[in-house]
């Protein structure tokens, strides 16, 4: 890498000063930077944080509704739209913390695209209080990890096929417009120094490698006792392992091919067979990975260059070290790499989950004259009836 990435204003052995009582610290992410880890470890500590002069102000772990509704972004595939209820509830929250630090964690803030959604949003929740922070990882780690989560909401494209679009494709904002607006981190951090000035933004590079490190580092700036903020599990957040993400994206394919509706998608299969299978089955050492090939790992180092080059002249206090960006898996992807195939148990577990789901759904039976057993009814009008079932059932609550 060309710049020199050591900065006057890094931590003194380790110790970061704590920013001033009051201020709203607005963490913006973005995805896949750690930001489940932290917002479980401050929701756990929530009881515990206002005698040492700090507030978490939301009712759930991630006030991911009121967030979505600021930044003017849809809800998840079939999820309830969010409304400015939400938004305005978390700003009552935020303003009752009074001379009290407070902090707003949510990935979402990442998505906020244009200036004036960002300075409304900070001038919001404080304006001059507000200092914003921005955890960093390696776009290589980002990239796989980000594909997964978005079959999770639908994606029906190959992971090569993504890569492609995503680094070969001008404008590359196909098939998801969101990944460069999140993870082009230099214009992230120059679009909220636009609205909070660069003296008032922190972006921590976190180190894989310390796993602690990330938490530490928030009870330096929170100016909370040390180990404070514990991890707290949450396999509801894992990442799909290959087989899981390839089983998902093909169900997604077959979605989108009967035009079952959103709804169904959200509840039977986001919500029932993938929620059910990430918590009842752990991920096995034998698992085929998710593997970037080196084309791909050759672009996001060089873009990562540019962004790392662009953040470090930004004037923003930087807390670890900028080259980790820039580190690329030294293990190419090998020859052979045997195919994912889903296990027994894994395959059950996820069906489960979308029965479990779809149970909740009352069942009306024909009248015997029209009735007709399963074996006689094609798979698609199964699917179709099973989703304007749930559907109705979702519409009456």
């Amino acid at each position: 890498m060309e710049t020199d990435c050591t900065r006057d204003d890094l931590p003194v052995n380790g110790v970061t000063a704590p920013l001033p009582a009051g201020t709203r610290l607005l963490h913006i992410g973005p995805h896949k930077t750690g930001t489940t880890a932290v917002q479980g470890a401050l929701f756990a500590a929530k009881d515990l944080l206002p005698e040492h002069g700090v507030v978490f102000p939301a009712h759930t772990r991630h006030p991911m509704e009121a967030v979505l509704a600021a930044c003017a972004r849809p809800a998840m595939m079939g999820d309830t739209a969010p409304t400015g209820k939400h938004w305005t509830r978390l700003l009552e929250q935020v303003r009752a913390a009074g001379a009290r630090t407070a902090v707003v964690s949510s990935e979402f803030f990442a998505d906020a695209e244009d200036d004036e959604t960002v300075a409304r949003i900070v001038e919001q929740l404080g304006g001059e209080l507000v200092h914003v922070v921005v955890t960093l990882r390696p776009l290589s780690r980002i990239m796989p990890s980000q594909w997964q989560q978005y079959v999770q909401n639908g994606l029906r494209m190959g992971y090569e096929d993504w890569l492609t679009h995503m680094l070969r494709k001008a404008p590359y904002e196909q098939p998801n417009p969101s990944f460069w607006r999140r993870h082009r981190h230099d214009r992230l951090v120059e679009r909220w120094a636009r609205a909070v000035g660069p003296e008032r933004i922190t972006v921590v590079v976190v180190d894989d490698r310390d796993r602690g490190g990330l938490l530490r580092t928030f009870e330096q700036l929170l100016g909370l006792p040390g180990n404070l903020l514990q991890p707290v599990p949450d396999t509801a957040n894992r990442s799909l392992t290959l087989a899981e993400t390839e089983m998902l994206r093909n169900l997604n394919k077959e979605f989108r091919g009967n035009g079952l509706p959103d709804e169904l998608y959200s509840r039977l299969v986001r919500n029932g067979a993938v929620m059910h299978m990430k918590n009842a089955c752990s991920p096995s050492p034998d698992d085929v990975k998710i593997l970037t090939p080196e084309w791909a790992l050759e672009a996001a180092a060089g873009i990562t260059a540019e962004m790392t080059r662009n953040i470090g002249a930004a004037g923003v206090r930087i807390i670890g070290d900028l080259r980790l960006l820039s580190a690329v898996p030294k293990a190419p992807v090998p020859d052979g790499v045997p195919a994912p195939r889903i296990s027994p148990e894994v395959a059950a577990r996820a069906l489960y989950g979308a029965l479990a789901a779809a149970a909740e759904a009352p069942v009306r039976h024909t009248s015997p004259a029209k009735a007709r057993t399963v074996h006689q009814t094609s798979s698609r009008e199964l699917m179709r009836v099973l989703g304007h079932r749930c559907l109705k059932k979702l519409r009456r609550r």
